[in-house]
């Protein structure tokens, strides 16, 4: 049997006036299929099982509705336009053979020309990684790209979520300085890593309703 075209079904959402961008990989399947389910947004990060909205919608009180509706797409837009928030998956299409959502499971793999992008949008200071280093994450990825192009992420802190920082050449100016953020994953997948890092540990024995959603949202606060 061939294997499954996963296709990114979104262009990414891109802005002048843009400073940091959300960089993940593909949405899933059901979404290149036009299967969605009752509670999915048209939208990037759109699952009605991933976190990232839920998030920001927690960070900002945004009063976020969670249906397959024009109205719901254009509160994450304006939302986005108003923060000068972007939105760059590095992924632009790959192949499974498994019809799922896991990065692990994508094979010949076609990134987009991030480092282009970001050459016509030079407000952007911040890339911020919905996931980190572990193979086919967007961080791996991203220093899969760089290393294509003869550069590489410099280290600024190894804790989660780790930051980086890479140089790109500027044509006729000086080096541009952007700063990566590997925040954990807004997926259920990624709950059983928060569950085992020392600082959730800490927290969930000082009061045992906190959850890996309440440890995100603190943890994204930082950088959005």
């Amino acid at each position: 049997m061939s294997p499954f075209q996963h296709i990114h079904p979104y262009a990414p959402f891109l802005f002048e006036s843009a400073q940091k961008w959300i960089v993940g990989t593909l949405p899933p399947p059901r979404f290149t299929q036009g299967m969605l389910r009752p509670g999915d947004v048209d939208f990037c990060y759109g699952s009605r099982d991933g976190q990232l909205w839920p998030i920001l919608n927690e960070i900002f009180d945004l009063d976020l509705v969670f249906e397959t509706t024009d109205a719901a797409i254009e509160q994450r837009k304006s939302f986005l336009l108003q923060r000068g928030i972007g939105i760059c998956d590095i992924v632009d299409r790959a192949e499974r053979d498994r019809i799922d959502a896991s990065d692990l499971g994508m094979k010949n793999i076609e990134l987009r020309d991030l480092l282009s992008l970001l050459k016509r949008f030079p407000n952007v200071t911040h890339l911020l990684f919905t996931g980190g280093n572990s193979k086919n994450g967007p961080e791996y990825l991203f220093r899969r790209h760089l290393k294509e192009k003869g550069l590489r992420l410099e280290r600024i802190s190894d804790s989660v979520p780790r930051i980086h920082q890479f140089r790109m050449p500027e044509r006729g100016a000086a080096e541009r300085l952007i700063t990566t953020v590997s925040l954990t994953a807004p997926s259920g997948s990624a709950n059983r890593a928060v569950g085992s890092l020392p600082e959730y540990k800490a927290r969930k024995a000082a009061d045992p309703k906190y959850t890996t959603l309440d440890f995100r949202v603190a943890q994204y606060r930082k950088f959005f």
